[in-house]
């Protein structure tokens, strides 16, 4: 059995640690990355996605922080209408050198300042792909919109409880105590 083939990162920016500025970088998406982000992301559109980060190397790892800003539609989780969403999100990753595998049965323990670190080969790091996955982290999967609450009582899917023939007779039994 051979695995699935990685696609390409929608969002690729790479960067060189040996190349590091002071100033910040801004990241951009372009139509075509952003329709494919949404694509790869389920939602209906990502109208603006950028993302202004500072890069500081430590050593051969290199600490990255700033915000993402992105305006995004998705469908409401209830309605399933368009649901436009402002995001603004600090970010922060630390980019590593991969030193491979570990030990499979060795057991690891994190650190919380390790938890966001995203290994690299050679001397380059993509930090699109990183933007584009907090971006994914960002988006509230259950998000509702204005007609939610007239979806749900056309529907009855209001919280009050099991409802129909059934629930009426298994409230009788639990009653009979």
């Amino acid at each position: 059995m051979t695995a699935a083939p990685i696609p390409a990162p929608e969002f690729p920016h790479m960067v060189d640690r040996r190349h590091l500025t002071a100033a910040p970088l801004v990241l951009r998406a372009d139509a075509a990355q952003r329709a494919a982000l949404a694509a790869r992301f389920g939602i209906v559109a990502v109208n603006r996605l950028e993302a202004t980060v500072r890069l500081i190397a430590e050593g051969e790892a290199v600490n990255a922080a700033g915000t993402l800003e992105a305006d995004i539609v998705q469908a409401c989780a209830v309605s399933g209408e368009d649901l436009p969403v402002r995001i603004r999100e600090n970010i922060a990753f630390r980019f590593v050198p991969d030193h491979g595998p570990g030990n499979p049965d060795e057991e690891i323990e994190l650190e919380s300042e390790e938890l966001d670190e995203i290994p690299y080969t050679g001397t380059a790091f993509d930090l699109g792909e990183a933007i584009a996955e907090s971006l994914a982290l960002a988006i509230d999967p259950y998000a509702t919109g204005p007609e939610a609450d007239a979806v749900r009582e056309k529907f009855g899917l209001n919280d009050e409880g099991p409802k129909g023939p059934l629930a009426a007779a298994l409230a009788a039994l639990v009653k009979k105590d």
